[in-house]
């Protein structure tokens, strides 16, 4: 069985124009490409791009995907891997959960605190880090240390750095805010964005608005280029309209 970009794009909520991204990075080719020019792609492919997805999530970049999907490796292997990766990540965002409401009720009921050790449950990168080892010995360290899946607060830090980053390469090349590329960018910006909350189309909107308008995010952006803030805008504007609901 094969299915069109267009259902693939639609059961796995990933844009039409990032998949052909895929394709033309190599990341992702399809099966076969009709004689009318579309692609069609295949269970192997399927299970591929959920892999990619999968990584993305965890914080690798798009080279370090690159290498360990076209390493041939045990598919079943693999995919028991990235279940222990989830399952480890969904444990530590319920202790952070947990974490964060006992000490909103301290700090509504006011009560003055001897000890508050509990107020960080959940901030340890141990698991993390035993994650990290096992991916280095199966895929080689070069694959986990460029994907910048570090600790919670330096591998987020530092997955922002490397978006505004590629955004401003993107600048200098002269690609508009809907290139494939950058669009890939920004998805990559609002999958990191859902570690912390949930956008929807107008909210994720109205993030590039703030970006763009506060004086204050808009001092940073322009230390880094002052194209950047304008740019990011549209480019998350664009995603929005086209992506998000």
């Amino acid at each position: 069985m094969a299915w069109s970009t267009a259902q693939v794009a639609r059961m796995s909520k990933v844009t039409s124009r990032t998949l052909r991204h895929y394709d033309e990075i190599g990341l992702l080719p399809p099966a076969r490409v009709g004689a009318n020019g579309y692609r069609y792609y295949e269970q192997d492919q399927l299970l591929r791009l959920q892999q990619i997805l999968v990584l993305r999530e965890l914080g690798l970049g798009l080279d370090a995907i690159a290498e360990i999907v076209r390493d041939g490796q045990d598919q079943v292997a693999v995919l028991r891997m990235h279940h222990r990766w989830l399952l480890a990540e969904r444990d530590r965002f319920d202790r952070l959960a947990r974490t964060v409401s006992r000490t909103i009720t301290d700090v509504e009921e006011g009560t003055t605190m001897t000890k508050t050790d509990h107020w960080f449950d959940g901030f340890d990168a141990a698991t993390q880090d035993q994650l990290q080892q096992e991916a280095r010995e199966r895929w080689g360290p070069e694959a986990v240390t460029t994907g910048g899946a570090a600790t919670w607060q330096q591998g987020h830090g530092e997955e922002w750095a490397a978006m505004l980053a590629a955004l401003v390469e993107h600048i200098d090349a002269g690609r508009t805010p809907r290139d494939a590329a950058v669009q890939t960018t920004i998805d990559g910006h609002y999958r990191w964005i859902q570690a912390f909350w949930q956008p929807n189309r107008e909210s994720y909107k109205g993030l590039a608005d703030v970006y763009a308008d506060d004086p204050r995010f808009r001092a940073n952006f322009d230390k880094t280029d002052p194209r950047l803030a304008e740019y990011l805008r549209a480019a998350m504007t664009e995603y929005a309209e086209t992506t998000l609901s």
